[in-house]
């Protein structure tokens, strides 16, 4: 068996998963946001990298979720116009 933080194979996915997690977050889905941000963080503590990416793109999806909880129901309502 490997020691610990010796890379699999396959390699690791760290930064795949915490740009991912940044992307959908900030354009269309704040929960796909955290899914990728917690499996950044979770390959990050498995391999010995650093989970910054990962804990950005779960609080991106958190304010996204929030952004859509608070401003969507204000435009749907009718209280501000598109021009």
């Amino acid at each position: 068996m490997p020691p610990g933080g010796a890379p699999r194979a396959g390699g690791d996915k760290v930064t795949l998963w915490g740009v991912l997690g940044i992307v959908t977050a900030l354009c269309c889905c704040g929960v796909l946001g955290i899914v990728f941000g917690w499996l950044s963080v979770r390959e990050a503590k498995q391999f010995g990298k650093s989970p910054v990416l990962g804990y950005v793109a779960i609080a991106l999806g958190v304010l996204a979720i929030l952004r859509d909880i608070f401003i969507w129901p204000k435009y749907l309502g009718g209280q501000w116009k598109m021009n």
